[in-house]
């Protein structure tokens, strides 16, 4: 289905006769990162089992690695040796967040208030997102941070400091800068209050609950209250929604599939894409197997005729990284769907309206990206084309759910981008379309 000719680099993905099979997805990126810098600064071992380990979260294992704390795998499981809350050291080198942005700005506010230096930089993608984002609260926070354009563009520079407790207002609902601050404030002087304009995920708040930490939340305010040290973690990572998230629309998309994706994380603020989906008629089922610290279980996807769905709103930020596997779920929907309030698109790998607008163009599907979103004209299948992925995984992976739901071969360049999330995607897909 997959191997036919291709360029170097690109991968020629065909229509799939049917989609069917049970599969576990890699450990949730998101877990892996947060338990990987938080069992850094914790006392005694931590381990996560099933931990999400592509491109972006062996960048977070080898910073913490750089800062003292040892690493290992063996047997599908993580484990950090932690150095306590403040035990992390000055690193010899210049550390490097290569693509993962939530590496370089969850570090920088484990890296703030501490009596070290640091630089941290990455790839030329990395380098071109903003990060004045973490670097405004931190800096209210009495962190030294520094970088291009006073601190909006990396590398960072993170100097000696102090830190105190403050009030901020955070103007977007984002995870990664929740995180940088929360960090950061486990460390300084007073509480931190921080008010985001509607929850974002909390794996951060319930790992750190796990550790002991004093953390108080309601709705989008947060109140952090200094610790004096964090235990170690035990941890099974659930797949991640993220990943799973092809699947689903694979499943619903194509006319005769059933996906079953098992021990895949249902945490209520990550799960936005499969509330749109039930409100558009699709045939998914979940079950939860478990609730703490994070909840998971299994979901089942079937072939569905959807309807048109206007998103926007507090769904946005719980499905913030899906949102392209939305717009491409809309073009097959008649009528027009809309996708509103999206505009954190814009500074991911890559300007993902854009791309996916391109992309899906590329495939004869009608949309237009907006400033914060896309209007969609449904009622259409993919046919095939070329889509280049823009150095983007989940473009990449989009692409694939296009053609094997769709009607041609779709041959997709940079193709390798899915190693920074979902090294065994190609196989997975293999095996589901046999």
């Amino acid at each position: 289905m997959i191997d036919a000719p291709a360029p170097p680099g690109a991968r020629v993905v065909q229509p799939a006769r049917r989609l069917r099979g049970q599969l576990r997805v890699p450990g949730d990126k998101s877990i892996t990162h947060r338990g990987l810098l938080l069992g850094a600064q914790a006392n005694g071992r931590t381990r996560l089992r099933n931990p999400g380990l592509g491109a972006d979260t062996r960048a977070s294992a080898a910073l913490v690695r750089a800062l003292g704390a040892e690493v290992s795998i063996d047997d599908d499981e993580l484990r950090i040796t932690g150095l306590g809350l403040h035990g992390l050291r000055e690193p010899a080198d210049v550390l490097d967040c290569a693509n993962s942005g939530t590496t370089m700005r969850l570090a920088s506010g484990l890296l703030a208030g501490r009596r070290l230096h640091a630089v941290l930089t990455g790839d030329a993608s990395l380098r071109s997102r903003p990060m004045d984002r973490i670097v405004r609260p931190l800096r209210a926070l009495g962190a030294r941070i520094d970088g291009r354009a006073n601190g909006a563009y990396a590398p960072l520079a993170i100097a000696p400091s102090t830190l105190h407790g403050a009030e901020l207002d955070i103007p977007v609902a984002s995870a990664q800068v929740k995180s940088a601050i929360i960090l950061a404030a486990l460390r300084a002087g007073g509480p931190t209050v921080l008010r985001q304009p509607a929850p974002s995920r909390d794996h951060t708040e319930r790992i750190l609950r796990a550790q002991g930490a004093e953390l108080h939340t309601n709705g989008g305010e947060i109140r952090c209250e200094p610790a004096a040290d964090l235990q170690a973690l035990d941890l099974d990572v659930p797949g991640d929604i993220s990943s799973a998230a092809f699947w689903i629309a694979a499943a619903v998309l194509h006319p005769n599939a059933e996906i079953t994706i098992r021990n895949v994380g249902l945490n209520p603020l990550r799960t936005g894409l499969l509330d749109a989906l039930q409100s558009m008629g699709a045939d998914i089922q979940t079950h939860i197997d478990t609730t703490e610290p994070e909840p998971s279980g299994t979901v089942i996807a079937r072939s569905s005729d959807l309807r048109a769905i206007n998103a926007g709103g507090h769904l946005i930020p719980r499905l913030i990284d899906e949102a392209s596997l939305l717009a491409l779920l809309a073009t097959r929907a008649p009528g027009e769907s809309r996708i509103a309030d999206a505009a954190e698109l814009r500074v991911k790998e890559s300007d993902r309206l854009h791309t996916t607008e391109r992309a899906l163009s590329a495939l004869g599907l009608e949309l237009e990206a907006q400033p914060d979103g896309f209007i969609i004209a449904g009622g259409a299948r993919a046919g095939g084309g070329t889509v280049d992925a823009a150095g983007d995984h989940r473009i990449a992976m989009l692409a694939a759910v296009a053609a094997v739901s769709g009607t041609g071969p779709v041959t997709i360049r940079g193709a390798r981008a899915v190693d920074v999330s979902y090294p065994t995607f190609w196989d997975d897909l293999a095996r589901l379309a046999e």
